[in-house]
């Protein structure tokens, strides 16, 4: 698989989780990332992304001021951090690369996703 999600699990509500993208036969700097996530019965939503040219990063709205997403080129990884979890954060988070640049970054276009991790809050 050229993207391996790791990271998630059970996690109490009010707690952080970080979750890993780990790419594979792709150079991380050449890459945009994108972090998306997806509830049973609900669209794919883009959550945050960091973009190849400049590291630049942007959020959804829904993940403002808790989401932080962060690279290591060196490790070939990309981070989401997630703080202050609630339970509508519970959803499979996925992964996605491509070669966008700037725009888009969190339109559910990828051409490349890992498989997934599970990501459930507990009350």
């Amino acid at each position: 698989a050229l993207l391996v999600e790791s990271g998630g699990g059970l996690v109490q509500a009010g707690g952080s989780v970080t979750l890993a993208c780990t790419l594979s036969g792709l150079t991380l700097r050449d890459y945009t990332i994108a972090w998306f996530r997806q509830a049973p019965g609900k669209a794919r939503e883009g959550v945050a992304a960091i973009s190849r040219v400049d590291g630049s990063t942007e959020y959804a709205d829904s993940a403002k001021d808790r989401f932080t997403v962060s690279k290591d080129n060196a490790k070939n990884m990309v981070y989401l951090r997630i703080d202050s979890l609630k339970s509508e954060d519970s959803a499979v988070y996925y992964c996605g690369a491509d070669l966008r640049a700037r725009s888009y970054l969190l339109h559910p276009t990828y051409r490349y996703w890992g498989q997934g991790t599970q990501v459930t809050v507990s009350s």
